[in-house]
């Protein structure tokens, strides 16, 4: 039924849509205490819907592609080697250091530390917190 397949692929285009705002917030708000709720709400959609959106369209979740963007953005400000660990935690939405470190290594196999040396120079001096 061709109505039938119109109606899906409007479904399809919405959820898409929402989903690359739900992209364009995260990017913007990772750094907040931002959550599904928070989004949801952003977005004028539902907890529930906005959940099938991450699942349907991007294969994840909202919570793994929040961690996905928080890590990617840690693992900047570490290469860069200035701010230190506990700082970093911070600037990317972490209360705490220890949580952060757990989902660092979680996510990049590695210490937020040793990850510091590589892409600047390191002179063996820890010099922060």
């Amino acid at each position: 039924m061709r109505t039938e397949d119109t109606v899906r692929q409007a479904t399809r285009d919405r959820r898409k849509a929402v989903y690359e705002e739900a992209l364009q917030i995260i990017e913007r708000e990772y750094a907040t205490e931002l959550d599904l709720d928070a989004l949801a709400r952003q977005i004028a959609t539902s907890r529930r819907q906005l959940q099938r959106v991450f699942a349907e369209v991007g294969q994840t979740s909202f919570r793994e592609h929040l961690a996905k963007v928080r890590m990617r953005h840690a693992a900047r400000l570490l290469r860069e080697g200035v701010t230190p660990v506990r700082e970093v935690a911070q600037s990317v939405g972490y209360r705490q250091p220890a949580q952060f470190a757990k989902a660092f290594r979680r996510h990049h196999g590695t210490s937020p530390s040793s990850l510091r040396g590589r892409g600047a120079s390191s002179n063996g001096h820890g010099g922060g917190a």
